[in-house]
């Protein structure tokens, strides 16, 4: 069987450096030019696994981050002026989601043809495999048009959103305007690339102590996504916008995850322009912000913990000058004693007055960062506020941030009793070559309280730009119509006016050469900044996304 999509194997992403240790034929699936998957035998789920593996190899998990106007951002000023009148002709757009309803109008020529080039369902596997793959179904337009001409397109071409999210993301990007619904997305005339992600094996959900029926995805299946729109983009010689309107709040949110590191890359590169959502988080309660000085030494923080919540990860990230242990306490006052720091342990800690059990992998040097990291993951924790201490071997002041999974991994019930809400953005945002993109609601022209704040743990500006985000209209399964919130929908937005400057560069050659970090720079120049703040900021970053403005100092 597919090692790819078979529980039995762990899939580890590994540096290609180290490929040639573990290569024996089958056990080693080719990512992009730094990464691979190396696929592990497991027939136990045992939590432990994570400490004989380094953390940084097992996937992260990925969640969605979405829960009117195109003329905020004067995207219709662009489109009615007559040297410009952009609509993102000749541009891909990339999306790697949840799918996409392919039978909707809002993907469909005029004539009833689609605007879609190919899918890839990752999670069908008794397709046609994409060249230069080995697990999914790829369908291709020809395919697709046959199959809209039948009674039951769905016979032929069995690839759909059950979700619903990524027909969203996609229609906002790219939907075709449809005056009876209100709706229009901000490039109709381009067409689309679409992956639809397989959930996360199993095996990933037991690790990271993940309920079973949490809708989430593995950073491995991102990254073959990933791959997989650029060899389109590349055999099209075509240009790419890419949204991939998913995140994460594991990793230390300094950028240097495999996904950020290579989303990061990719905006390098002519002709890709990448949008990436700043996530959810920023009233979530689920950061901790510690501080300690050099006479305390230590500090304590609280978590609530709520009766729903019986599987749930924690992640603890020191400064790079602290070396901390960690003491937990129950809600019954039951201690673990201090767990000191080493290189791969992992501790199981059962307590007597609850069935309550706790293991902690206290790394004292995390692999792709250097840092300290200790990850605390939670069976069955019994309800009630959880008290930590954490104290620092050095004796020397020190600071550390603490995450809670982000979006619908836990509810919202579970969370710190004196959060900050800064440092929320989720990854892949925190690249910093990226463009990551807040929300604002455009109808009061504030921000959205849930948008991810900045800056990084490394102290990088982030987020980059605010774009509209608050029930932006979409198309949803089944030729229906609605509205979509979120960071998410506002990267989709922006993806769309990438998609405009891709259009004006390279299909009209004004600027072949055009990469992602110079529409990034576009973008923030022509931003909209109100007198009353200084930019950029950890909030709005530089400003609201201003298409027009952005062309008219382009003209200058």
């Amino acid at each position: 069987m597919n090692k790819v999509i078979d529980e039995n194997y762990y899939d580890l992403i590994i540096n290609n450096n180290i490929v040639p240790s573990y290569d024996t034929g089958d056990n080693i699936t080719y990512i992009n030019d730094i990464n691979s998957i190396l696929h592990v035998y497991n027939d136990r789920n045992d939590p432990c696994d994570l400490g004989r593996q380094p953390y940084h190899r097992f996937p992260s998990i990925f969640t969605l981050e979405s829960d009117l106007s195109l003329e905020k951002s004067n995207i219709g000023k662009v489109q009615r002026t007559p040297y410009l009148g952009l609509y993102g002709l000749g541009v891909i757009i990339g999306i790697i989601d949840t799918g996409i309803d392919y039978e909707h109008p809002a993907f469909r020529h005029n004539d009833g043809s689609t605007r879609i080039l190919n899918i890839w369902d990752q999670s069908i596997q008794d397709g046609k495999v994409p060249e230069g793959f080995t697990f999914g179904s790829e369908y291709s337009s020809e395919q697709i048009n046959i199959a809209l001409k039948t009674a039951n397109p769905l016979e032929l071409v069995p690839t759909r959103d059950t979700n619903g999210h990524g027909t969203a993301i996609a229609s906002i990007i790219a939907g075709k305007v449809s005056a009876g619904d209100s709706f229009a997305g901000v490039v109709p005339d381009s067409e689309i690339v679409v992956v639809k992600l397989k959930e996360a094996k199993r095996n990933l959900h037991d690790i990271f102590f993940i309920s079973e029926d949490a809708v989430c995805y593995q950073e491995s299946d991102i990254l073959l996504g990933l791959r997989y729109l650029i060899t389109i983009s590349q055999q099209l010689k075509r240009p790419l916008a890419i949204c991939v309107a998913l995140g994460t709040s594991q990793s230390g949110h300094d950028g240097r995850g495999a996904t950020t590191s290579y989303l990061d890359f990719l905006s390098r590169i002519s002709r890709i322009g990448i949008a990436i959502p700043a996530g959810n988080e920023g009233n979530a309660q689920r950061h901790y912000f510690g501080n300690a000085s050099s006479s305390l030494r230590y500090e304590e923080f609280e978590l609530r913990v709520d009766e729903k919540d019986k599987l749930f990860w924690m992640e603890i990230w020191p400064d790079p000058l602290a070396r901390l242990a960690v003491e937990i306490i129950t809600p019954t006052g039951e201690s673990t004693k201090y767990i000191y720091p080493s290189k791969d342990n992992c501790v199981e800690n059962n307590f007597i007055y609850s069935k309550s059990v706790v293991w902690v992998n206290n790394i004292t040097i995390e692999e792709e960062t250097g840092n300290q990291l200790i990850l605390v993951r939670f069976r069955d924790p019994i309800p009630g506020v959880w008290r930590f201490r954490v104290d620092n071997i050095e004796e020397e002041a020190f600071s550390f941030n603490v995450w809670l999974p982000n979006g619908e991994l836990i509810s919202r019930d579970t969370y710190f009793l004196n959060p900050d809400p800064n440092t929320t953005i989720t990854e892949s945002g925190n690249g910093k070559n990226l463009l990551t993109v807040t929300a604002y609601n455009q109808e009061t022209d504030s921000i959205l309280l849930q948008s991810g704040r900045g800056y990084t743990r490394s102290g990088v500006i982030k987020p980059d730009i605010a774009a509209p985000g608050y029930n932006l209209s979409c198309a949803l399964p089944n030729n229906r119509y609605g509205t979509l919130t979120g960071t998410g929908a506002a990267a989709a937005h922006t993806v769309g006016i990438i998609a405009m400057i891709l259009e004006w560069a390279v299909v009209r050659g004004n600027y072949t050469s055009i990469t992602g970090s110079n529409i990034n720079t576009l973008i923030i120049r022509g931003a909209r900044r109100k007198d009353i703040l200084v930019y950029p900021n950890n909030i709005w970053g530089y400003g609201e996304i201003d298409a027009y403005n952005l062309f008219i100092k382009l003209s200058i």
